[in-house]
C-alpha cells in the first residue's frame, strides 16, 4: 500500500468519527469542505477553493459528488497553468468547478452507469461541460477536455452533504 493511500485513509477515519454507514459508504457529519481541510493530501485544493470563493458553497446542503484532486495531481500541472489558475478566480473557478456534479454519486452508482452506458457515462459538472466516466480495469478513468483525465484512487469518502472521490489528476474544463 503506498503512503499516501496510508495518509488518506486515516485522514477519512479522523473525519468520519461519529459516522453513520449508508449502503456501505462511511457517512461523516463534516462537510464536503470540512474533510478536504482535515485531508493532509488536498492541501492545494483546499487553497484553491478557499481563493475560487467555494468554500461556502460547497459547505452547503448539497448533495454534490467531488472528484478530489491530490496535492501531487496538482503537483503534475505545468507551473504556468497552476500560477495562471490560482490568479484568476474566474479561471479557477471553472476549473474546480468542473470537478464536481450534483447529487450523492457513489462508487457502485459510477459503475452502475459506466455499465447501462455501454462502457461509459457521460457527467455533466456544475460548471456545465461534461466528464466522460470509463473503467480502466478495476479503477474508474475520468476523461476530462484537452486530454487531461484521472483516476479514482480513493472512492466514497462521505460527507454530510455529499460524497467525495480522491483522484489522481486535475481535469481541465473545456477553454
Amino acid at each position: 500500500m503506498r503512503l499516501p493511500h496510508v495518509l488518506l485513509a486515516a485522514a477519512a477515519a479522523v473525519a468520519t468519527a461519529g459516522c453513520a454507514t449508508t449502503d456501505g459508504m462511511m457517512m461523516s457529519d463534516q462537510t464536503v469542505t470540512e474533510i478536504v481541510v482535515a485531508s493532509p493530501n488536498h492541501t492545494t485544493l483546499e487553497q484553491a477553493v478557499v481563493a475560487a470563493n467555494l468554500a461556502a458553497t460547497l459547505n452547503g446542503d448539497g448533495p454534490f459528488t467531488v472528484f478530489a484532486p491530490t496535492d501531487t495531481a496538482f503537483a503534475a500541472l505545468p507551473a504556468s497553468l497552476r500560477t495562471a489558475a490560482m490568479n484568476d478566480t474566474d479561471l479557477l473557478s471553472s476549473v474546480l468547478t468542473y470537478h464536481a456534479v450534483s447529487g450523492r454519486v457513489t462508487a457502485a452508482d459510477l459503475m452502475a452507469q459506466i455499465a447501462a452506458g455501454g462502457g461509459t457515462a457521460n457527467l455533466t459538472t456544475v460548471n456545465g461541460a461534461t466528464l466522460r466516466a470509463t473503467m480502466q480495469g478495476n479503477f474508474v478513468r475520468l476523461t476530462g477536455a484537452n486530454g487531461s483525465s484521472a483516476f479514482v484512487e480513493t472512492a466514497d469518502i462521505g460527507a454530510s452533504n455529499g460524497v467525495i472521490h480522491s483522484i489522481n489528476g486535475v481535469l481541465l474544463p473545456p477553454m
